[in-house]
């Protein structure tokens, strides 16, 4: 099973005993150190397929990597966590494998179809390479317009797919931008802040504390 943190899940045990392995990470995880998405992966875009069933060999071997990540999670490698993305990384495309590749990307239903071009949009903006590339749309009516939807159905359709607002996954975008930026180049605030839209460098300040409670620069230093 692959869980999107922005799709609501259920999920209830069969039995009173249940064995198994499983692995929580939080996307900056990934994006924070790679300036990659795993929100790219299929299995953790909206409508994605979030489960697969294996066979005794493709258990064996799942278990095995998790295995190696149990190992490597107690070891005092430096460059552990290195690891353990790659072997998360092994993982996603282990089970992609085992999906024909003329269903990777189907969708449910037109709300599905909707937020997922909309993830889509919103991804492409990223990620901000030089000071001079800016990210453009940056509100729900700026998406509405470019899609030719009205700004009340993509924000209903977005929210139903994923329980978030639509101004929710932009700002958590932007900041998970932000963090990369300062922590991977020697830009300054004002540069990173224009990069991202804003128009003055105190409202990035404003922004960015307001989504994780430090300023840019203390957040630089850390």
């Amino acid at each position: 099973m692959f869980f999107n943190p922005t799709v609501p899940y259920t999920w209830e045990a069969a039995c009173d005993t249940v064995t198994g392995y499983f692995c929580i990470f939080k996307e900056g995880f990934f994006s924070e150190k790679l300036r990659g998405n795993v929100a790219d992966l299929p299995m953790f875009a909206v409508g994605g397929k979030p489960s697969y069933i294996l066979n005794d060999a493709q258990d064996s071997h799942v278990s095995q990597i998790f295995e190696k990540m149990l190992d490597e999670i107690a070891s005092d490698y430096p460059f552990k966590y290195d690891l353990l993305r790659n072997y998360v990384t092994e993982l996603a495309h282990y089970a992609l494998k085992m999906q024909p590749s003329e269903t990777l990307y189907q969708h449910p239903n037109a709300n599905s179809r909707i937020t997922a071009v909309f993830t889509d949009l919103l991804e492409r903006q990223f990620p901000i390479e030089a000071p001079s590339q800016r990210f453009v749309l940056r509100s729900a009516n700026d998406f509405a317009q470019h899609l030719s939807v009205h700004v009340n159905h993509l924000n209903r359709a977005i929210r139903e797919t994923t329980g978030k607002t639509t101004t929710t996954h932009i700002a958590e975008r932007i900041t998970t931008e932000a963090k990369a930026l300062l922590r991977h180049t020697n830009w300054n605030i004002s540069e990173i802040s224009y990069c991202l839209g804003f128009e003055e460098p105190s409202h990035f300040n404003n922004f960015f504390k307001k989504q994780t409670t430090q300023t840019p620069s203390a957040f630089r230093i850390v």
